[in-house]
């Protein structure tokens, strides 16, 4: 399968225009740089490169979901409407993919070359999906009406239901037959698949099952959602090879076009994943999830001199019940060798025996959490973008890493609480354990061979001198899987009773998964589950929890808790307070990109309930996928359809 770059579309299209008749050179009342006709496929490379947005707006997701320590004031749940700060994939939707998805499904229809148009109606579908959930509201029908000034925005409901429809309708082309004499094209275009058609369908059943598994709080998700989705995770992946995933090419500065077109956006040479792991991510996969004085609002501080010595840095108790995993490390199947692989360390990278298990199981992964409390006596953590350090990278953050899109074993988790929300504990049970031991699989075909560099640069007493680092992934495949073996069959996983598995294993499992190129998804989780904030009724609200003072979050000890160990950035364990714009509650959605629906679009915006798109606390406003029940003041789809 040849690869092409996001560039690629411009060079192939060159080539193309260029191939028109001598005789029409001088008409000037044609622009050769935008012709009116380019072939389907030519659109393709640029319609599947440019998901690296997800990525972009995925800085965001991260902080909200307290992966890393990206994402500014995103991460503190406010953030200014007069900004294109975390557009992205708005701008995908509607301009980067926008017209070139229309072109390539309508015209590959109106040619008969239906699979071309089947993988554009899927990736269509992929495309919405993505932008509903992370904006809410958007307008669909009126989205590429030629001459418009003024685009009425269509409801999330009604949303949901075209993204399935385009996957169903993709789908059934993708079985017609297709005597196109471009249908070769496919094959050599598509950096997804390759034109393997039946890898497509099993992604198009996988984008059923990921949009309404974000359904499972509605109050009539087993009668109405659980068997469409049920039905379609059956057609759907059946191992790590099905993942869906875009090649990317992956160079530097003497890349045609530059590194930005080539390399990963997590890469080392583009440079954008730099800070620290977010503490709560830390936490939880390094089984150090902190224990709370429930009466006092307070982290349990460790003051006796002999236990500091004893538990090292840390300087806080640790509950007692960990979900991921403990402290134990040297016991066998108590470590979970995925930390090291998805964190960053910087403890022992030049001093380490990185032949012995051992020596990689003491590594130290610090994190940052919020500027009101330090968790730790000293040290940092960071991901690193210097390629002095970090060679061509590690893991998912090398310059040729892809850009994931989803996998089987996020599939799996789909299942699972689809299972569990419907009080199938067993087969939730079993489909959990299986989505575990996927993502072993997924964490280890990443890593990359760790090699030798030696940089000469100043020591902490300002003295130049050569210092050995390790670069690349600090752990081999085989050690690795050996190392999950281990944990799969130990007390979190395989040996973990049936009758003390709960909702939280599925979760923070799954968003140990996404973690952090599927902090979207995450997000999702996180917002259906409303945070895990203390509330009565079906969804929180002012005074409901949270005020003007606090978000009140449940505490560990409470078994309805998702997320154990998760506070919100202004919960009762912090000092700190949200932005007034947001009226105490915590962020639900992002705002449409500034430039094109605050600049053009406001009496779309200002139409929207039960919060108006221009009101300072739209962000603030429940989608409608997070109400056990129909969204306030918005239409239902039968009264649309009607």
């Amino acid at each position: 399968m040849k690869k092409y770059s996001i560039l690629s579309i411009f060079a192939a299209a060159a080539v193309g225009f260029g191939a028109t008749s001598c005789d029409d050179y001088l008409d000037v009342n044609n622009n050769i740089d935008a012709p009116a006709y380019v072939d389907a496929y030519l659109y393709m490379p640029q319609v599947q490169n440019t998901f690296f947005n997800v990525y972009a707006d995925g800085f965001y997701t991260q902080g909200l979901t307290q992966m890393t320590s990206h994402g500014g004031n995103f991460a503190s749940h406010y953030y200014s409407k007069a900004s294109d700060t975390g557009g992205g994939m708005w701008r995908m939707t509607y301009w980067s993919h926008g017209m070139n998805l229309e072109n390539i499904i309508n015209q590959s229809i109106d040619e008969k070359d239906y699979h071309m148009a089947g993988v554009g109606l899927i990736l269509k579908a992929l495309s919405w999906d993505y932008s509903t959930k992370y904006n809410g509201e958007m307008p669909l029908d009126d989205a590429f009406v030629p001459g418009l000034l003024k685009h009425d925005y269509d409801y999330q409901e009604y949303i949901y239901m075209k993204i399935r429809q385009w996957v169903k309708e993709g789908i059934a082309y993708l079985e017609m037959e297709d005597n196109s004499p471009l249908r070769p094209q496919l094959d050599d275009y598509d950096q997804v698949y390759g034109g393997d058609l039946e890898k497509w369908k099993k992604f198009g059943y996988a984008i059923i099952v990921r949009n309404l598994v974000s359904l499972t709080k509605k109050n009539d998700f087993k009668e109405k959602y659980y068997p469409e989705l049920m039905d379609a995770a059956s057609k759907s992946f059946t191992s790590i090879d099905d993942d869906a995933a875009i090649h990317v090419d992956g160079g530097g500065a003497d890349a045609p076009g530059g590194a930005s077109a080539y390399s990963n956006y997590y890469g080392v040479y583009r440079g954008n994943l730099t800070g620290t792991p977010h503490q709560y991510a830390v936490d939880i996969m390094t089984g150090m999830v902190l224990a709370v004085d429930e009466e006092n609002n307070e982290y349990i501080e460790i003051t006796d001199t002999n236990r500091l010595k004893e538990v090292g840095l840390f300087k806080y108790e640790l509950e007692e019940k960990q979900i991921i995993t403990d402290t134990l490390v040297h016991e066998v199947g108590h470590w979970d060798p995925r930390v090291v692989a998805k964190l960053e360390t910087t403890y022992g990278s030049h001093v380490a025996n990185f032949a012995e298990i051992d020596s990689i199981k003491a590594f130290k992964y610090h994190g940052g959490r919020y500027a009101s409390a330090a968790y730790f006596n000293s040290g940092s953590d960071y991901f690193g973008a210097t390629t002095a350090r970090h060679g061509s990278g590690r893991w998912l953050y090398t310059n040729e890493s892809p850009y994931i899109l989803t996998t089987y074993a996020e599939l799996m988790f789909n299942v699972a609480e689809a299972e569990w929300t419907v009080g199938n504990k067993s087969a939730a049970y079993a489909a959990w354990k299986t989505a575990v031991a996927a993502d072993m699989e997924f964490t280890a075909k990443y890593l990359q061979p760790g090699s030798v560099n030696v940089i000469n640069e100043k020591d902490r007493d300002g003295k130049y001198k050569d210092i050995t680092f390790h670069v690349g992934d600090k752990i081999t495949k085989a050690q690795f899987n050996a190392a999950a073996a281990e944990y799969l069959a130990g007390p979190f996983v395989g040996a973990l009773p049936e009758s003390e598995f709960s909702l939280s294993h599925i979760m923070m499992q799954k968003y140990v998964h996404l973690y952090p190129w599927g902090s979207q998804e995450a997000w999702v989780d996180m917002r259906k589950y409303h945070y895990d904030l203390v509330y009565t009724g079906e969804y929180p609200s002012f005074n409901n929890g949270w005020d003007k003072q606090n978000m009140y979050n449940k505490y560990n000890s409470d078994p309805t808790k998702v997320y154990k160990g998760f506070f919100l950035p202004y919960s009762q364990l912090t000092t700190s307070k949200v932005n007034e714009d947001n009226d105490g509650a915590p962020c639900y959605r992002v705002r449409p990109r500034y430039n094109s629906e605050y600049m053009w679009n406001l009496p779309g915006l200002k139409a929207l309930k039960p919060i108006s798109g221009t009101a300072v606390d739209y962000h603030c406003s429940i989608p409608w996928f997070a109400y056990p029940g129909e969204q306030p003041g918005a239409p239902t789809y039968d009264e649309v359809a009607e």
